[in-house]
């Protein structure tokens, strides 16, 4: 793209739709008109990809969540016109970095929708026919603030001053239908531009909105609020991320969410089948693979079947086998409480075509296990679709799929072992492990340029960004003190922005030599955020009364979102703001410790947080984490994981070598030996340091403003609840061994040099955790489709 075009461009759009030129145009402006500039230049090539894609055998991600983050930056990277971008604009009065004022798309909340997205964009940027179908949340989750220390919740109104990267396809509509009501999906699409820009793949987001949105007659009758229900009702369909479902009005929103997207989804794919190759519907498998990201699509199956019946006359069984062929599924958790079951009840007024569905398919499913004999009849009822009143939705995933798979090995062997032991002894070999991955573009190329041009420059080459194997030659380097050196001072570069940014952000000032001790992820009490807040109390008082003599300043940074409805994980929050309001008022720990909560965390604050941290916090109970995907950004970026022998910290360490990380706490096996015997008050009695922090809890030291969760807090860890055993997560058990990681890691930082070795071999060997290599895997063995 010549600058001189692109400088005309942008000013014929801003002057026709703003009436300014680029350099008095508002960011918000700039990014429209830049967007809508580099869509038109992508056009050709995204209509090329779908026609070549057209040709074979299609892969479709159906994901209840793709955190796709800020895209500006992204795509301009993937289109190698940053530099080019930046010069434009600097010459025409205006500036590329001022466009960091523009709100990431709330389309997600955690590591199920930042991995979506990094498949997407392997997937385009290798060339793989892979695209996405979701919901495009009006609000999203929400936007996160702070209140005297408590998450608020406000609306994150993302597309307020417009959505220029998606385009809407009133063509491509559907209809929904809900028996007792019906919506009409809107699709928008989304470009998902590869890295070079050679292909371009599709995610499309379904809106849903009203078959007709204004009842005339009863607004004339002036019933005002009857006159627009109907669009409320299907509005509500899309409007947030995962609505609070703690009463059945919220279970039953949930359900129809589901399958909003689900049934939209399943049409439109079939649509393009027909279009392409006929009703011959047992022939989809050869070109269709849907992949279900977690259990929230799961409906889509009996959608399938449903629609291949009812609309193209197929007999049940044919049709649920064409599904079973159609379907694979990812588990992403060992967690009962993710592993979704509806009332059946609920689940038939919500949604009762499906449900008869389903019904069905639990009735071939009784007939065919019982038929089968040996393991099948064994474990008809732990595996049933339907049971004990409710539908099974992992169960129903697993049913109506040929393969399934777990996201790192320990998690996978949970699977095969514990949590779906009965389906690996029905069929042994259909639970496969394919171990999560990040894609490096994003999460080095575009958020840490200083440290991608010192790879760039050691390698001698970029091709590190399609081939993160590469990094693995930078290891002769690694006792050279000159580059060390180097990267050391990248380092020392992305906590200072950091510290500015955060003083911006937060009004809170880090000095940047401190130590980065970094834990951002969902707030859930199997992450164990809670015992990260209890080891600072710890290490609070014992610098108070001396007993802490060597003691390394450092910062202990905290970002995560709690579900409004989860007042346990909302009360950690208020727990380590209340910490850091401690520590920072008192002029003996301050200029040792400081504690921040950011707020709102989201993909562009990460970006941020993975290049300045020292310490990667990755502290789940051992068997608890699928994954993880955070521990590979901060690797990638050079930091030390502190973590537990869980999800993908098992493979990292492998790869990096245990004396370069942290690693404590229990294992698996043995928190399955001491789990029906485990004590936590016995243990107190025995560790004065555990149970001083925790009496600061409930002594006054912390104030929870009166609403008594700190004595929950504290009671959730020595009493338990009626649904949970004390300590459910083994918080006080770990709690040494976590402080001895900690104080070693601590110490070790004084050694900059040796500490610096240890950061760069974790860079030099994350090359196996690029989602290039999760991608292909799913391509070459679950999926079957080919490069183009």
């Amino acid at each position: 793209m010549k600058k001189s075009s692109l400088a005309e461009d942008l000013n014929r759009e801003l002057l026709a739709q703003c009436g300014c030129s680029i350099a008095g145009a508002k960011p918000f402006e700039l990014h429209n008109a830049l967007t809508k500039c580099l869509m038109n230049r992508i056009a050709p090539a995204w209509a090329e990809s779908k026609k070549i894609y057209q040709e074979q055998k299609r892969a479709y991600y159906f994901s209840a969540e793709f955190l796709v983050g800020r895209l500006i930056f992204n795509n301009l990277l993937a289109l190698g016109m940053t530099e080019e971008v930046r010069q434009v604009l600097r010459e025409n009065g205006s500036d590329l970095n001022s466009l960091e004022e523009i709100e990431d798309a709330a389309l997600g909340n955690g590591g199920l929708g930042r991995l979506a997205a990094c498949f997407l964009d392997s997937a385009a940027t290798l060339g793989y026919p892979l695209d996405g179908y979701g919901i495009r949340y009006r609000y999203g989750l929400f936007r996160q603030g702070l209140k005297d220390g408590f998450q608020t919740e406000t609306a994150d109104d993302w597309t307020r001053f417009g959505d220029p990267w998606s385009i809407r396809k009133d063509r491509d509509a559907a209809d929904v239908d809900f028996g007792d009501f019906s919506v009409r999906a809107v699709p928008y699409d989304m470009p998902v531009i590869g890295y070079g820009g050679r292909r371009i793949n599709t995610l499309r987001l379904w809106q849903s909105e009203p078959v007709e949105g204004f009842d005339f007659s009863k607004f004339n009758d002036q019933d005002y609020d009857g006159a627009v229900e109907g669009k409320n009702r299907a509005e509500d369909l899309s409007r947030v991320l995962y609505p609070n479902d703690s009463t059945d009005e919220g279970k039953l929103l949930r359900i129809r969410q589901q399958y909003f997207f689900c049934s939209a989804s399943v049409q439109d794919l079939l649509r393009r089948f027909v279009e392409r190759y006929g009703e011959d519907f047992t022939r989809l498998p050869e070109f269709t693979t849907i992949q279900l990201n977690d259990t929230h699509p799961t409906s889509a199956v009996c959608e399938l079947v449903r629609i291949l019946c009812e609309e193209h006359g197929m007999d049940f069984e044919p049709a649920f086998q064409t599904a079973r062929k159609t379907f694979r599924y990812t588990n992403h958790t060992v967690m009962a409480e993710a592993l979704e079951t509806w009332d059946l009840e609920l689940y038939e007024k919500a949604v009762p075509r499906v449900c008869a569905v389903l019904r069905r398919i639990d009735e071939y499913q009784k007939k065919s296990f019982l038929a089968a004999g040996g393991a099948a009849a064994k474990n008809l009822k732990a595996c049933g679709v339907i049971r004990d009143g409710a539908a099974h939705m992992a169960n129903l995933a697993i049913y109506g799929s040929c393969a399934v798979n777990g996201v790192a090995e320990l998690h996978t062997e949970i699977l095969k072992n514990s949590v779906l032991k009965e389906w690996n002894e029905i069929s042994p070999g259909l639970i496969r492990n394919e171990t999560n991955g990040i894609t490096q573009r994003r999460w080095l190329a575009l958020c840490n340029p200083e440290l991608s041009a010192l790879v760039t420059r050691l390698l001698g080459t970029k091709d590190w960004v399609t081939d993160l194997n590469l990094l693995s030659r930078l290891e002769r380097f690694a006792d050279d003190p000159a580059v060390l050196e180097q990267f050391a001072a990248v380092k020392r570069e992305k906590k200072r922005q950091l510290s500015d940014y955060i003083l911006k952000k937060e009004s809170v000032s880090i000095p940047d030599d401190f130590l980065f001790d970094i834990q951002v992820k969902r707030l859930h009490e199997y992450k164990r955020q809670f015992l990260n807040a209890l080891s600072i109390l710890d290490l609070y008082f014992g610098i108070k009364d001396g007993s802490l003599k060597s003691f390394t300043p450092t910062a202990f940074l905290f970002g995560a979102k709690a579900a409004p409805g989860y007042a346990r994980a909302k009360g950690i929050i208020k727990l380590i703001n209340e910490i850091a309001r401690l520590v920072d008022s008192d002029p003996a720990v301050r200029d040792l410790i400081r504690v921040v909560f950011v707020q709102n965390y989201n993909v562009s604050y990460a970006e941020k947080l993975v290049c300045a941290a020292d310490l990667s916090e990755q502290i789940s109970t051992a068997g608890t984490e699928a994954s993880g995907t955070g521990n590979m950004k901060f690797m990638l970026n050079g930091t030390p994981t502190l973590g537990t022998y869980d999800g993908a910290n098992i493979e990292i360490v492998r790869e990096s070598g245990f004396e370069n990380n942290y690693i404590f706490g229990a294992r698996v096996e043995e928190l399955d030996r001491i789990r029906e015997s485990y004590d936590p008050k016995a243990l107190l009695k025995n560790n004065p340091n555990v149970k001083r922090a925790l009496d600061a809890l409930t002594d006054g030291t912390l104030d929870d403003g009166g609403c008594g969760i700190f004595k929950e807090l504290s009671d959730s860890l020595l009493e338990g609840a009626s649904w949970h055993r004390p300590d459910q997560y083994f918080l006080l058990y770990d709690f040494d061994s976590y402080r001895e990681a900690r104080l070693r890691a601590n110490s070790d930082y004084l050694d900059q040099a040796a500490f610096a070795r240890k950061e760069f071999m974790n860079l030099v060997h994350s090359g196996k955790f690029s989602s290039d290599r999760t991608v292909t895997g799913y391509a070459e063995e679950i999926w079957q489709v080919q490069k183009t």
